[in-house]
């Protein structure tokens, strides 16, 4: 379908061709979105086609981001697409996780088993090819962690330069890994996310670096397609509820967009509530939500949830749009409420990085509060993998995580190494302890 890029504020209506590297209003200061100039669709024969491709052995038709080309701006120029079979998650059934959120039935849409191991990678897809189609050269990002794993990964594999921006010391080991091992240019600053991302959008502007971080509109697109996936796995039956964490807020912007255009075009008869689950320590959009006003950013974010330490979210005028139209919520959570969740979502076999946890905990929360119904039809999407921070597992299992402040997080549901003897009678009575 045709399409153009879009100020997002409602009182400006600037467009610009899809061609132009803009990630603000050059009007305005505004978000800028994808907005579809011809909408002609054949939801019957589109979803028919949509199915068949799950069993095409076509690079394009295997990737769960590019199987919706039709509802993505690249008009032809999919064909160059730089895909490592992205998306094509699963949904879970977590029948413990949904005891303990206090539901009757609880599905995890689990983008951790995307190639780099977050949700990240159906963004990032399209990022580095709309770089392609630009002629950049260079891409960048500015990262706690998935952010820079996955545009390493694409961007090498598109054969361009990958820089990669990071907070000093507050990066999780097991992500800052993968930007080195995919062959990024990786800087560390002393400084948090948000004030790197204000210097990092200054050096783009002067070195013609193309910027990918979820402020760019197409990360926002590919994203959108965890929705077109998820509700295709449900034969296009919209659940009750989609609970999310909440970090820079581009899920939030992705899904809402995604959810109208869905609706926009036949495809679900209802629009699922959206739940936004942020860590206490970098709840800037759950203040707001509760106190309306002005937004105000967290100075200093904290939490051991380090995909969602943001305390200055770019996307939250889009948030707040896709949540309001959804008739959702937004809720917060503490270190302990994160971790316990963590451990019970393990424990279903399933697994996931601590951000992802937000999500039950969140349920948790709003069940016990009536806001979500303990019949409601709910999915929570996972965000990352259970491998993407190793270190806050084992310190959590042993006893040893401390939150931000220095206190002891107690490990509630703890499964501690026990260490025994070389003798085969003492392990069998241990065994039968």
């Amino acid at each position: 379908m045709l399409a153009e890029l879009a100020c997002f504020e409602q009182k400006c209506h600037a467009t610009f061709p899809l061609t132009e590297a803009i990630y603000n209003c050059t009007h305005c200061g505004g978000l800028i979105e994808v907005r579809f100039t011809e909408a002609r669709i054949d939801q019957e024969s589109l979803g028919k086609l949509w199915r068949e491709r799950r069993t095409s052995n076509r690079m394009l038709d295997q990737s769960g981001v590019w199987r919706y080309r039709e509802l993505l701006p690249f008009d032809g120029f999919d064909q160059r697409a730089v895909s490592l079979r992205e998306g094509n998650t699963p949904l879970l059934d977590a029948p413990r996780a949904a005891e303990y959120g206090g539901l009757d039935r609880l599905t995890f849409k689990h983008q951790g088993y995307n190639p780099t191991g977050s949700f990240k990678d159906n963004g990032m897809t399209c990022g580095v090819t709309q770089a392609l189609r630009l002629g950049r050269k260079r891409v960048a990002c500015v990262s706690t962690g998935n952010t820079s794993a996955s545009m390493a990964a694409y961007a090498s594999a598109a054969g361009l330069d990958p820089i990669v921006f990071i907070p000093r010391g507050n990066i999780s080991y097991g992500k800052l890994a993968q930007a080195l091992e995919y062959g990024a240019r990786t800087l560390q600053i002393d400084a948090n996310f948000d004030q790197i991302l204000a210097l990092v959008r200054v050096l783009a502007e002067r070195a013609g670096i193309y910027l990918l971080n979820s402020i760019n509109p197409f990360r926002i697109e590919g994203q959108k397609t965890i929705i077109f996936e998820m509700l295709d796995q449900r034969d296009w039956d919209p659940p009750d509820w989609i609970v999310l964490p909440g970090g820079n807020l581009g899920n939030t912007s992705a899904f809402g967009k995604a959810l109208r255009e869905l609706l926009q075009f036949g495809f679900i008869r209802k629009m699922p509530r959206l739940a936004v689950i942020q860590a206490e320590g970098a709840a800037p959009f759950y203040e707001f939500m509760q106190t309306g006003g002005e937004f105000r950013s967290v100075r200093e974010p904290r939490t051991l949830a380090t995909a969602i330490r943001i305390g200055d979210p770019v996307s939250w005028p889009k948030a707040l749009y896709e949540v309001t139209e959804s008739h959702g919520v937004v809720e917060k959570v503490s270190e302990q409420e994160i971790a316990d969740a963590k451990a019970i979502i393990g424990r279903c076999g399933i697994g996931c990085e601590p951000a992802s946890a937000a999500t039950l905990a969140g349920i948790r929360k709003l069940t016990h509060s009536g806001v979500i119904r303990r019949d409601a039809d709910v999915v929570a999407v996972l965000t990352g993998n259970v491998l993407k921070d190793p270190d806050y597992i084992y310190q959590y299992h042993t006893g040893q995580l401390k939150d931000p402040e220095g206190r002891l997080i107690e490990p509630r549901f703890g499964n501690q190494p026990v260490v025994v003897p070389n003798d085969t009678d003492a392990i069998s009575k241990i065994l039968e302890g």
